[in-house]
């Protein structure tokens, strides 16, 4: 694990908390810094302060995110509220308020790697599938493009296409909130089922004949959500 911050007493703080709780972190100051040992050793996750000295950790983030995969939390002041919205929208993963628990970040930490770890699973399962199909509908796995049965493309936010293709990778299956947060690498939210909600009511709205009387994905009270069509894949 690296983390980047400028202030040696969150370094210490970051590394000794972590380091009794056997993780095994590396502290940097610099991006240069956090260059030369993500070249050395890739790092399972990033802790990035979004307020280093003379540097733009929101520049650093957009770098992280368009070169690696790597899970990002990003620390930022509580006023700061601009800056975690573009954080998030460069493409952390999720955030802790400055004066922050040693605690909560070692909680959400755990919870990141857990996420991680599922979309792998998703990742290893589709990485040879060019397509799905279901209902006249077409997914292009790679070109990430929605075709309508009336040939149409239709447009899908980055996060709409995750949760899709979960559900296309286990059809028939329920599927909990709390794994479809993770494998649509949705961002934390105060509430994880409301924002897992909202993004199955927008995919209904763009692949559902009647949004309101669901028949693709269905709600399973109390459990999840079930996606009813049979899907067939195409590989190669």
């Amino acid at each position: 694990m690296l983390a980047v911050d400028d202030d040696p007493s969150v370094r210490d703080l970051i590394t000794h908390y972590l380091g009794d709780h056997d993780f095994r972190v590396t502290a940097v100051t610099t991006e240069g810094e956090m260059r030369s040992v993500l070249a050395r050793d890739p790092a399972n996750l990033v802790v990035l302060d979004l307020r280093l000295g003379r540097e733009s950790g929101l520049q650093i983030a957009r770098n992280l995110r368009e070169q690696t995969k790597v899970p990002i939390i990003i620390l930022t002041a509580l006023k700061d509220e601009a800056d975690r919205v573009m954080g998030l929208e460069l493409g952390a993963d999720d955030y802790v308020t400055k004066p922050f628990s040693p605690r909560e970040l070692l909680a959400r930490i755990r919870a990141l790697l857990r996420r991680s770890r599922m979309h792998e699973t998703v990742a290893d399962a589709v990485a040879d599938v060019r397509a799905y199909r279901f209902e006249g509908w077409e997914l292009n796995v790679r070109l990430r493009k929605l075709r309508s049965p009336t040939g149409e493309i239709t447009a899908l936010r980055n996060a709409e296409f995750n949760l899709l293709l979960a559900f296309l990778a286990a059809p028939h299956r329920v599927l909990s909130r709390e794994r479809l947060l993770a494998l649509s690498r949705l961002h934390n939210a105060e509430v994880y089922d409301r924002s897992i909600d909202v993004m199955v009511g927008r995919l209904r709205r763009k692949i559902e004949k009647e949004p309101r009387n669901p028949a693709l994905i269905l709600t399973e009270r109390g459990a999840g959500y079930l996606f009813r069509p049979a899907v067939e894949t195409l590989r190669g």
